[in-house]
């Protein structure tokens, strides 16, 4: 492919990405997937240089953009060799024409923007969103040590205790100590969220809204596969995944149960009482997951921001169901917005008579109401919020 072609295939596929987010469609990758099976053609370089473009349009604009040519166009503003490429060649686009649409620079829409300021989330801390995010693994101490643990290329030691860090893209997962489940791959800040839980081998765990289990998997290490630990969740096809995940990692502990939405007492009645911890990684906007997911900012709107945070109540009085006296619940959201974080927390204490704050000692992090607020700009880490409550005996 020329480069003017390269530039006008994320024309295009910018074109099925802005339509797929407004109406709630398939998500960015997949969207360059499809467009790389359908053109075989294409190779390698060609391909990473157009999904390269396709990601660096999309960070770069903070409204939805009219279309792909106008979102392309703002990212030509910027870099001149990109405008040279507009010159009506064989599969390039055609010229620049004077004042036609240019999509509005940021790193979100403005309704948006305004929500993540009043949250103190507004210049270099709202840009840091729209940074590439490196790749982060955790080592399975079920089956390794982070200090003796030999793979093809060294990675960085970072805060928590089994974390090590690499460049983005790096293949972890062709290399054998991924295979035989010597370390999973799990964000930096993710780890941190599960240290907050403080779980110990003995104790009854639940992971209340597992999804594919990667939190599951780090709470089963620190329990030293010994005690109780039930991974729930309403979604079938994410819980699915947690069973081979499991059994490469040598995680014999974890008992999984498909929960029904509206209805999850009716599995999960017979722990009513009796969790030491319950830890709620609660579906929220996902802004903290910019980096990865940069095109989630145009999807997201204030009727689902509010959805979310009615779920968020609910998981959270129903996790306070689950607890024992003595017990310790951990809210976790990856977001920044207060309303999804704080808010939410503190909305708890008051309506559950009895339960206290308990701020999690990590080694990153920023008090941000009675919890811990991680961040892309601070601490390198996607955005969360972490928050620790117990109800005493």
């Amino acid at each position: 492919m020329t480069p003017a072609a390269r530039v006008q295939a994320a024309i295009e596929i910018l074109d099925r990405v802005i339509e797929a987010a407004k109406g709630q469609g398939a998500p960015a990758d997949r969207i360059v997937a499809d467009w790389a099976k359908a053109n075989r053609y294409a190779g390698s370089k060609d391909r990473r240089a157009v999904r390269e473009l396709v990601y660096d349009a999309i960070r770069h604009c903070g409204p939805v953009p009219e279309s792909g040519r106008a979102a392309m166009l703002a990212l030509a503003e910027r870099d001149k060799s990109i405008a040279a490429l507009f010159d009506g060649s064989q599969y390039g686009p055609a010229p620049i024409q004077p004042d036609e649409p240019v999509a509005k620079r940021g790193f979100a829409p403005v309704w948006l923007g305004k929500r993540l300021s009043a949250s103190d989330v507004k210049g270099a801390e709202g840009m840091a969103l729209m940074g590439r995010a490196p790749l982060d693994v955790r080592v399975n101490t079920l089956k390794a040590d982070r200090a003796a643990l030999d793979l093809p290329v060294a990675g960085e030691h970072l805060a928590a205790p089994n974390a090590l860090r690499f460049e983005a893209g790096t293949p972890v997962d062709q290399w054998d100590a991924f295979r035989e489940g010597r370390f999973e791959v799990q964000d930096h800040g993710s780890q941190l969220a599960c240290l907050a839980a403080g779980v110990r081998p003995g104790e009854t765990v639940i992971d209340l809204c597992a999804g594919a289990g990667g939190k599951t998997l780090a709470l089963a290490a620190a329990m030293q596969n010994a005690g109780r630990l039930i991974a729930s969740d309403t979604d079938k096809r994410r819980l699915s995944q947690l069973g081979p995940r499991a059994e490469r990692a040598g995680a014999g502990l974890v008992e999984q149960r498909l929960l029904d939405p509206g209805r999850e007492m009716e599995m999960l009645g017979d722990l009513a009482g009796a969790a030491d911890c319950v830890l709620i990684d609660a579906p929220c906007s996902g802004v903290g997951t910019w980096r990865r997911k940069p095109e989630a900012k145009w999807r997201l709107t204030p009727e689902r921001l509010a959805q979310f945070a009615a779920t968020q109540d609910a998981l959270l009085a129903l996790g306070a169901k689950l607890v024992k006296p003595g017990g310790r619940l951990v809210f976790v959201t990856c977001s920044l917005l207060d309303e999804e974080g704080p808010d939410r927390f503190a909305a708890f204490l008051q309506a559950h008579e009895g339960w206290r704050a308990d701020m999690p000692e990590l080694p990153l992090g920023t008090a941000r109401g009675q919890g811990i607020r991680l961040s892309p700009f601070h601490h390198g880490t996607d955005g969360f919020f972490v928050a620790r409550a117990h109800l005493p005996c």
